[in-house]
């Protein structure tokens, strides 16, 4: 059977990402997706537009999930549902396209790894504007971020291994509750 190729450049990166996400960097089958007028580069370049264009499609679903919910602990436990979703719906196989290569290449491959931090950045950036739309202060905001979207990858890579979503649901509830605790407290000091 002949390859099939896709008919435009962004059809291919949404393949390539699919790919990574599934097996990583290292994946096989990815001669079959290059195509060399497009990416020059090879896999590296197509890897670092895979990244982005994933970043770029996952921080539009996250402004749409924080913008629709009523305060942030709904934000969080929904972004979580967000995230889980996809890994339930591949079977495990999936999951999160930026941490799955940043995992494994990241100091080899530098322009690779600048396209991680900038989607990391990214999504970083679009929690601590919700945050900071909710009240939260801007040094803090931006700590609270942090905290939410490591907690939330990190949840990622356990559900995949346990092949459960239950870890993110777990940690997004309890996330919640250390928002929730923030605005609860006198001075915002959870």
């Amino acid at each position: 059977m002949p390859n099939q190729r896709p008919e435009n450049r962004s059809g291919l990166l949404r393949r390539a990402a699919s790919l990574f996400q599934r097996q990583g960097y290292h994946a096989g089958g990815l001669n079959e997706l290059l195509i060399d007028r497009d990416f020059p580069g090879g896999k590296e370049q197509l890897a670092v537009e895979a990244v982005l264009l994933t970043a770029a499609e996952l921080g539009a679903q996250m402004t749409e999930v924080l913008d629709r919910a009523a305060d942030p602990v709904a934000g969080v436990v929904t972004l979580g549902a967000l995230f889980a979703r996809p890994l339930a719906e591949s079977g495990y196989q999936g999951g999160s396209t930026i941490s799955t290569i940043a995992l494994q290449l990241t100091a080899d491959h530098p322009e690779i790894r600048t396209a991680c931090a900038r989607a990391y950045a990214d999504w970083l950036g679009i929690l601590d504007r919700r945050f900071r739309s909710w009240g939260v202060p801007a040094g803090e905001s931006a700590a609270l971020a942090e905290v939410v979207l490591s907690g939330i990858e990190g949840a990622l890579v356990l559900a995949k291994v346990r092949r459960d979503c239950a870890p993110i649901h777990q940690v997004t509830a309890r996330l919640g509750a250390l928002v929730a605790a923030w605005f609860d407290s006198p001075r915002g000091d959870a």
